[in-house]
């Protein structure tokens, strides 16, 4: 009786799942976002991947930050279930260091438990106790997953950020957000740190726009993940952990040395079966499928079709379908930036156009050869492009981005010709030596975030930091005189920076842009049509064109961490608030306070409705903003550690118009402070101010 029962159960199961992925399907068409990149995950958001991050620490330069985030689009004051990781999903992180050898080479694998250890009542937080209180297990595999090591026990995962009663008061945990994220710093036995829980999306994207067929709006953009958590898993792993020899950082042969390459990918797993028992449980059978995966941004989002996108979500960097590879190929994103396409349809590209004909004979539109014709010709020999190394993967006819964008997404980019500035190179030939900027070329022929550890990390204050990573080197090296002089190899500003790696700060969404409209093909030398053969000066218009584009969005709501777990704070249910939301702003206000000795301050704003200014007689800063009638306005100031400094400001007015509110600051030590100004109606002014 036994055997024709199970048959009745997976027959339901298998009947439920198929149902499951009709509903999904359905559901993706009316409701495509970021992260959500493909209909059956959209529907399983405990086990959908959202980023991956791989950068050299600028201040622990002997250690690589790796990051993996999951659960998409959390709403702050998601109660009364909180999100936290899934119980029954299998979360991965994976390195790939030697390309001789099959699949990973390093596995970290989090499995996470649940208890209840107050179930009489409905709060998340009560009295001292979590509903549910989450743990956490990290194992270490070092032989591709045959075997795994438990590095960290029984982790803590810091609870959601509720609120002020929640977290801080005496009838909750009594305790304050910083220090529940510090004790969930684990110190690996390997001698990794490890950080999981919910933070900031520090991903940042205008979703209304891009996905409304293109309507990008630079002058009004939204970033659609704004005051949005995610769930993290953050890595700080020593260079030597991660390196195939072994070897540190200090024995890199350069600063792009071919040995210190590593791919990174993140993927979550379930049970083949999921059962409903009738009774609110449920069970979980059979071995471990892979559902989500993700490696290089914006792959599934918006490389891969609709149709494809469940299909590529199940498949692992080392068994990529070759038929998927004509979508890098032909990318349908080309097809908008071309005014013999859908260009014209697309107003929100006018400014990205590909280079149909490139130094006057090469044709770079979707189904067009590109360089194709250079297969086989003596001239590539000793580049990328030669027969005898990766020429037949790269030059392919009526593929014209095998290339380019092939390339960037499944093997890296190697330092050779014709991938090198071209600063340097003679008789405007792409195919001769130039400037070397990026090695990040690991042949495994799949997805993944590359990333060369021996480049050295780019200083978040330096002058020279973009969010345009390797693009901007390359303007660097192209333009300024530092280091376009000749072609030595040197170490540029944000060689660091995506598609070398991720940093939490980089633009993903406009280099990837500008990637498809051509701008690394412009950058070895293959200009763009308004380029005049012998012309000295290649910045031409359709260059800054594609170099000054922007989505509007150019900087995640919020600030980074400058230490370890680097995202954010999450944002807190109750008010919103964050403690990193202040941000720097270019209208600069200075005024002088009455005890010149300690009170010289100094103020920095946005043009919204409010604006700040010092008292020059007296220790006060006033705020001046515009409500209508009937409204509240509330000011929260932090020091620049993210700490409370003042109780809530609130002023309630009832008439519209401008109003002002001061705020002594004759107690206030030295230093930098942030004032949050916000009103009921979800405006918000962040304002930073320093006491000298």
């Amino acid at each position: 009786m036994l055997k024709p029962l199970f048959s009745v159960k997976l027959l339901v199961a298998l009947l439920a799942v198929g149902i499951f992925c009709l509903v999904s399907v359905q559901e993706q068409y009316l409701d495509a976002s970021s992260h959500r990149e493909a209909p059956m995950i959209a529907n399983d958001p405990l086990a959908d991947n959202t980023d991956v991050y791989a950068f050299r620490i600028p201040n622990n330069q002997d250690n690589i930050a790796i990051i993996a985030n999951y659960i998409p689009g959390q709403l702050p004051e998601g109660g009364p279930n909180y999100y936290t990781f899934g119980e029954n999903v299998l979360y991965e992180i994976h390195v790939k260091n030697n390309p001789a050898k099959k699949g990973d080479d390093i596995i970290y694998r989090f499995t996470f438990k649940q208890v209840n250890e107050d179930p009489t009542t409905f709060f998340n937080i009560r009295l001292k106790k979590q509903n549910p209180k989450t743990t956490f297990t990290c194992q270490r595999s070092t032989d591709g997953g045959r075997y795994f090591e438990t590095i960290v026990s029984n982790g803590t995962v810091p609870p959601y950020n509720i609120g002020q009663r929640s977290i801080e008061s005496g009838v909750g945990l009594g305790s304050n957000y910083d220090a529940l994220m510090s004790k969930g710093i684990a110190k690996a036995t390997t001698g990794e740190l490890v950080f999981c829980g919910p933070v900031d999306d520090p991903f940042f994207v205008d979703l209304g726009g891009i996905f409304d067929l293109g309507n990008i709006r630079p002058g009004s953009a939204r970033d659609g993940l704004a005051r949005k958590n995610v769930h993290t898993i953050v890595l700080s792993v020593p260079i030597e952990t991660l390196q195939k020899d072994k070897k540190n950082v200090s024995k890199a042969n350069g600063i792009l040395d071919s040995e210190y390459v590593i791919g990174v990918w993140a993927s979550a797993s379930r049970r083949r079966l999921r059962v409903f028992d009738g009774a609110g449980k449920e069970g979980h059978f059979g071995d471990w499928v892979q559902v989500s995966r993700l490696g290089m941004p914006l792959t599934n989002e918006v490389v891969m079709p609709i149709g494809q996108k469940d299909y590529w979500n199940s498949l692992k960097p080392y068994n990529e379908d070759k038929n998927l590879e004509k979508y890098f190929t032909n990318p349908e994103l080309a097809l908008y930036m071309d005014d013999a396409q859908f260009g014209p349809a697309v107003p929100g590209f006018a400014a990205l156009r590909i280079q149909r004909n490139s130094l006057q004979q090469f044709d770079f539109g979707n189904g067009k050869d590109g360089l194709a014709a250079l297969l086989g010709n003596p001239a590539t020999k000793g580049t990328a492009f030669d027969e005898a190394l990766f020429g037949n993967f790269l030059l392919r006819k009526g593929q014209p981005r095998s290339a380019d964008i092939l390339p960037i997404f499944l093997t890296g980019v190697p330092n050779l010709p014709p991938y090198q500035l071209a600063t340097g190179k003679t008789g405007g030939n792409p195919l001769a030596k130039g400037k070397p900027f990026v090695n990040n070329f690991l042949p495994t022929f799949g997805d993944m975030l590359r990333l060369n550890m021996a480049v050295p990390p780019t200083a978040r204050n330096n002058p020279d930091f973009s969010s345009l990573g390797l693009v901007q080197a390359a303007v660097l090296g192209l333009t300024d005189p530092r280091f376009n002089s000749d072609r030595n190899l040197q170490n540029i500003p944000n060689m660091d920076g995506f598609p070398n790696g991720r940093r939490l700060e980089d633009d993903v969404t406009r280099i990837e842009l500008q990637a498809v409209s051509g701008v690394v093909l412009a950058a070895v030398g293959l200009w763009y049509d308004d380029y005049l053969a012998g012309s000295p000066n290649p910045v031409t218009t359709d260059l800054l064109d594609v170099l000054t584009f922007t989505t509007g969005l150019e900087a995640n709501d919020t600030t980074f961490k400058a230490e370890f777990p680097y995202e954010q704070t999450p944002w807190r249910g109750f008010d919103y608030s964050n403690p990193g939301i202040a941000q720097m702003f270019a209208t600069t206000v200075n005024g002088r306070m009455s005890d010149e000795s300690v009170k010289n301050l100094s103020v920095q704003s946005t043009p919204f409705t409010a604006t700040v200014f010092p008292n020059p007689t007296t220790d006060v800063v006033n705020f001046k903003y515009t409500l209508p009638e009937n409204a509240i306005v509330s000011i929260n100031i932090f020091d620049k550690n993210g700490s409370v400094v003042s109780t809530p400001i609130n002023q309630s007015v009832k008439e519209a118009g401008t109003h002002e509110i001061s705020v002594n600051v004759s107690g206030y030590r030295k230093g930098t402070y942030y004032a949050i100004v916000e009103d009921e109606f979800d405006n918000r002014e962040s304002i930073k101010f320093i006491v000298h």
